[in-house]
């Protein structure tokens, strides 16, 4: 289904006044909508539905309307939907609880429980939201494990989301050094914004000049109380919150986010009295990275050099030994941090690989910080952010008390890294890795990392009587996207998923075996039980053989054919289906599949025929008709119910039209032998039907491997008791009609034709 995105710009002044009149902004409101989608329960990612919005630049309030509507009319109980909101790139989402990876890092998303019985909403509104892609999932509770077959009526809910934004379209902007005067009512804050440069090291916003407005104003001029908000809202950003009283206060921000908009909130508490004040920003680039490796036109060269592989080794120890020698020189007054160059390169969908120009060694000194650039792209927000720092002791040795701390942050480095300092800029918080000579490489996995650029910052830590000894040490940061955690591990596959245009990926586990990567083994299967379970649905179908030989004795050579066919794929197909270790697969696993539906369907199919005793031409025609049939409604949808039903109805309708027309023209009932009522069919109907209900209403994931044993079983039994005995008085194959077929193995010719030799009689359906 295509995206049905519903974008539509409303321009309705919500406000009296204008910007030409006071300076205050003028709002409009921005709607959009997604199609309803089917909801599942939770058993992986997979089956949650996740939808994306977009929220421009200075939204001053954003509302989620959420609809959940059942699809049919019986009761199906209360079912509680759990909704999930989070900024930048999908949730990370563990509704069961479940083990995450090692060194695997998330942090919960906003969440909402929509409790459902036919049709339910509710609204989620956010003041001043972060802008850019939002990202809402939802889904119904854990999985029970009960096998649905498709076409059945079952319990349904249509999720919905549609998202109005009101945002402003003239906020004024504050200048570097410039003071702007603005009023704030208790209704109304002024809302302004700041570009934040890159290399700002700080940022202050200063409040000044306060002043409440009415009778008594001069005389409660100390009393002017503003709330001064810094940033926007989202579960990942902390915005700055600073209470001002008197007349002039101010916030400061250490380490903003490079390269941003920032909106400023200023709100008023005096009651139904407006505000005035002045309010200027002033930002620091208290220094700028200086570039290690690259010079002119040397980006081109290296890009020509990672091309061609032919003597790649001596220019990396060259320009490792440069950038030693450079980290080793002091830096000018302007700098304060060694930026690395970085190369990115996309290996694939939802792969991508970030290495340093100057190879694969990065020098890390402890004089000042070495800092490492990886901006990633919203394609790239769907699959997993991997960082490997080793320690590389070939060529220095550190000493007990030394180590490489580093600080990988979003929207902004960390510039300073001490003890004291920690891992976090003033909006964002950033992880934390360190190696040292016992542990010489530190991981970090971050699933569905937010789209912005990312800073690695790495600094020596020492004793000066360590430091005197090595003054460089060489690092090697690994920065990486893959699409799953370690690729889901031995009892996972990675799956790749799309919500419209967006992709993502997610573990599939097997074997019992859970968890965001396949890792948590709280209800694995042991091997014994994945062998047991293999070993029951392969064997089973070895009960065909009776109901083979049965068909050979009967003389119903092309019904033996299709049972041999079905035995074969569907025991083969069950030895490529286990989810564990216990596997074997022949050839390709679709056409082990697609083999075994179509060979069950038409083992069905020729039997029911078989026992609607219709002439030999014409049952052979439908044979074949049927099975072309067969074969092409189960390359249209292999699992729909009426690929089953349709030939089934079919067939049995044939057999009782054939069946009542014998009766009448007998003027009896026909079959006409009680016993072949008693003894054959009647079994025969009664197995049929208990397979059936095991297939359709036992099926759970945990039993299957029993219950489906049992449905082969009774399926090959079932044909036993049905398949009609041999025609009285006539061959019943029609290749032996010009031969007689004697135990001894020889062929005679026949006296006579098929025509003068066969009986006229009509055959009875009796026991033989």
């Amino acid at each position: 289904m295509a995206a049905c995105l519903l974008r539509g710009v409303v321009f309705v002044a919500l406000a009296a006044w204008t910007s030409g009149d006071d300076g205050e902004p003028t709002f409009v409101a921005e709607l959009s909508s997604k199609p309803a989608q089917k909801l599942s329960k939770y058993g992986w990612y997979g089956n949650v539905r996740l939808q994306r919005f977009h929220i421009p630049e200075e939204t001053a309030v954003a509302r989620w309307l959420f609809t959940v509507t059942k699809g049919h009319s019986f009761h199906c109980g209360q079912h509680n939907v759990t909704i999930h909101i989070r900024w930048g790139a999908p949730p990370v989402i563990n509704p069961t609880g479940l083990v995450f990876p090692n060194a695997t890092l998330w942090s919960p998303s906003l969440s909402l429980t929509l409790p459902v019985v036919s049709q339910s909403s509710t609204t989620f509104n956010l003041s001043d939201p972060a802008p850019g892609d939002w990202f809402v999932a939802a889904h119904l509770p854990e999985d029970d494990g009960r096998i649905e077959q498709k076409g059945f009526p079952s319990c349904s809910y249509f999720f919905q989301p549609q998202l109005s934004v009101r945002r402003a379209v003239d906020t004024p902007v504050l200048q570097q050094g410039t003071f702007l005067t603005q009023t704030a009512a208790p209704d109304r804050p002024a809302r302004l914004k700041l570009y934040v440069p890159e290399f700002a090291s700080s940022l202050v916003i200063s409040v000044s000049n306060c002043s409440a407005g009415g009778a008594a104003a001069a005389a409660e001029a100390e009393d002017c109380w503003l709330l001064l908000r810094l940033g926007s809202v989202s579960e990942q950003m902390s915005s700055i919150t600073v209470n001002c009283s008197g007349t002039s206060c101010s916030a400061a921000l250490a380490s903003p986010p490079w390269d941003r908009w920032l909106p400023v909130l200023v709100e008023s508490s005096q009651g139904n009295r407006s505000v005035s004040f002045s309010v200027a920003s002033d930002y620091t680039v208290g220094c700028k990275p200086r570039s290690v490796g690259l010079k002119a036109d040397d980006g081109m060269k290296k890009l020509r050099g990672s091309s061609s592989q032919t003597n790649s080794t001596s220019p990396l120890k060259d320009a490792f030994n440069n950038e030693t020698a450079a980290l080793a020189a002091p830096l000018l007054p302007s700098a304060c941090v060694w930026s690395i160059p970085v190369l990115y390169e996309e290996t694939d969908v939802l792969s991508l690989r970030y290495t340093a120009v100057n190879g694969p060694n990065v020098s890390v000194t402890d004089t000042h910080p070495t800092l490492l650039t990886y901006p990633l792209h919203p394609q790239a927000t769907g699959g997993t952010l991997n960082l490997q720092l080793s320690l590389n002791t070939t060529n220095a040795t550190l000493g007990n008390g030394s180590r490489v701390v580093g600080c990988f942050s979003p929207w902004a480095p960390v510039l300073e890294l001490n003890q004291s300092q920690p891992c976090r800029t003033a909006l964002f918080g950033g992880h934390g890795v360190v190696v040292n000579a016992s542990v010489p490489k530190a991981v970090i996995r971050l699933p569905f990392p937010q789209s912005t650029t990312w800073y690695l910052t790495l600094q020596l830590e020492c004793n000066r009587s360590d430091c005197s000894n090595v003054s460089v040490v060489p690092v090697v940061p690994e920065v990486f996207i893959s699409a799953c955690v370690e690729d889901c591990g031995t009892y996972g596959e990675c799956r790749l998923l799309r919500s419209y245009t967006y992709l993502y990926a997610a573990c599939v586990c097997k074997a019992g075996w859970s968890g965001w990567g396949c890792t948590d083994d709280s209800t694995a299967q042991s091997f014994r039980r994945q062998l047991t379970s293999t070993l029951l649905l392969t064997l089973s179908n070895l009960s065909f053989l009776p109901a083979i030989v049965v068909a050979v004795h009967r003389f119903y050579i092309t019904e033996a054919s299709v049972y041999l066919f079905t035995m074969f794929f569907s025991t083969f197909y069950h030895a490529c289906d286990q989810p564990g270790v216990a596997v074997m697969c022949i050839m390709d696993y679709d056409t082990l599949q697609y083999c075994d539906f179509l060979g069950s369907i038409c083992s069905i199919w020729v039997t029911i025929l078989c026992m609607a005793r219709i002439w030999d031409v014409a049952k052979y025609t439908l044979f074949v008709l049927g099975a072309l049939l067969i074969a092409m409604s189960m390359q249209l949808d292999r699992k729909g119910l009426w690929n089953l039903l349709g030939p089934v109805l079919c067939a049995i309708l044939l057999m009782v039209v054939t069946w009542v027309y014998r009766g009448v023209q007998r003027r009896r009932c026909y079959p006409p032998s009680w016993k072949r009522w008693v003894l054959y069919l009647i079994p025969g109907i009664v197995c049929a039907l208990v397979g059936v209900c095991l297939y359709i209403f036992a099926e759970t994931e945990d039993n299957y491997y029993y219950t489906h044993s049992l449905w082969h079983i009774l399926v090959a039994s079932c044909v036993v008791f049905l398949l009609p005995p041999q025609e009285k008085d006539r061959e019943a194959s029609g290749w032996s009609r010009g031969f007689s077929w004697s135990w001894s193995w020889s062929w005679r010719p026949r006296v006579c034709g098929y025509t003068l030799c066969q009986s006229s009689k009509d055959e009875l359906y009796t026991v033989t």
